[in-house]
Formats: structure tokens, sequence, C-alpha cells
């Protein structure tokens, strides 16, 4: 209510959202439960709402963003790096003796067939959502995920091995990130494409897209 008292409006997309636009400045606050983010490129409103949030609420203003809500900030010269290496670090994921170049195993095609089940669906379900979560800052796995998690009402033991390929990709890669880089020109692009009837239990095509924030990968 008080972001709303001081002009601000609530996404339609992601409710946790809100935005204060002037013909000036723009200011963003993401809520999350007692977390507040709050960005916009006009410094002394920010530091005026800070004030008002602090007298109403008695906040606690920990500076310039570095961590929020497992996502770890480190900047750059051209940008920052969002990453979760710390969220990654205690999913205790197996360690490698030598690194792995793929989220899937190549050639590997996923499918739902009468071989045996996993023994724990549920452990299944549960490293799939961790990983989903991963996501965020790691677009790289994005497909895999979402194919290991059309299996998880039934996996077999074939769907487990691929998921502990992924466990063992993403051990490999540990701490990497997306960069989000500082440009004049932030235009959105699109790009997709498919392939040709490749789901082996649908025979539907796959699609594939990419969205670009001025440089950015963001979906």
């Amino acid at each position: 209510m008080e972001l709303f008292n001081q002009g601000f409006e609530q996404s339609k997309n992601d409710y946790s959202l809100f935005i204060n636009k002037t013909p000036t400045s723009i200011t963003i606050a993401a809520v999350y439960v007692d977390d507040i983010l709050l960005t916009g490129n006009n410094h002394s409103i920010i530091q005026s709402l800070k004030a008002h949030l602090h007298h109403i609420f008695s906040i606690k203003d920990l500076g310039r963003l570095n961590y929020f809500l497992g996502f770890e900030v480190t900047y750059l010269n051209d940008g920052i790096v969002l990453s979760q290496q710390n969220f990654t670090t205690n999913l205790k994921l197996p360690l490698n003796l030598k690194p792995i170049a793929t989220p899937l195993p190549l050639n590997l095609k996923l499918q739902t067939n009468n071989s045996p089940l996993f023994h724990d669906p549920t452990h299944y379900g549960s490293l799939v959502g961790k990983l989903n979560f991963l996501t965020h800052t790691r677009p790289d796995f994005s497909y895999t995920i979402q194919a290991l998690s059309q299996l998880m009402q039934n996996p077999i033991e074939l769907h487990f091995q691929a998921l502990t390929h992924t466990l063992n990709y993403v051990a490999s890669t540990l701490g990497q990130g997306i960069l989000l880089q500082s440009v004049d020109n932030l235009k959105l692009h699109a790009y997709s494409d498919s392939d040709w009837g490749a789901c082996l239990d649908t025979r539907r095509s796959i699609t594939g897209y990419v969205i670009l924030f001025g440089n950015s990968l963001v979906s």
C-alpha cells in the first residue's frame, strides 16, 4: 500500500514488481515478503523512497545489490553477471574427475516406454525442480530441464541416468552465470526455430526460441 501511495503501479505480469514512471525518471521496486530491491535512473528519488520506507517500517539498507533471493551479482566494466553459485553448491552435486561438455549425452532421445520405473520418483522430481530454479541464470540447460520435467510422472531408470548426467554437467560448470551487458540500444530481439517431428512419443515438432534484450539473453 505504501508503494501505491508513492505513485507506484503494480505490474500485470509480475505482481511482486512495482513501477513508478514519470516523463524524466523510472523507479522500480521488486518486493518478496520482507526483501525489497530498488533501482531506477534517479538516485535522489530512490534515496527519498528509502527514507520514507524506513520511517514507516524501519528497514535496513544493505547498500549496493550483491545478493537477492539466491541470486549473486558481480559487477564488470561492461555490465553485471547474475549467478547462483551458492545455491548450486548447496545442491551437493557429484564431483567429476573430468568435465562434461553437454547437459545431456549426445544423440540421447528421451521418451516414455515400458522400462522399469525409477524406484524413487519423488527424489527425481525434487532434483528436477531444483535445477529448474537454476535455469534463471543457466539457460544453457533450459531445454534439458523442460524435457526431464515432462517425465516426472513416471520416470524410468534411463531418465534418472540422464538427470545424473545433467547434475554432473552443472557440477562441471559451477559458478557459470548470465551476463547482462550495459548497452545504449536496448531493443528486444526474438529468434525461433523448430525441428520436424522429433518427439518420439507424439511425433510433434520441438520448437526452440531465444529472446535478447539488447545483447543480453533473458529467455
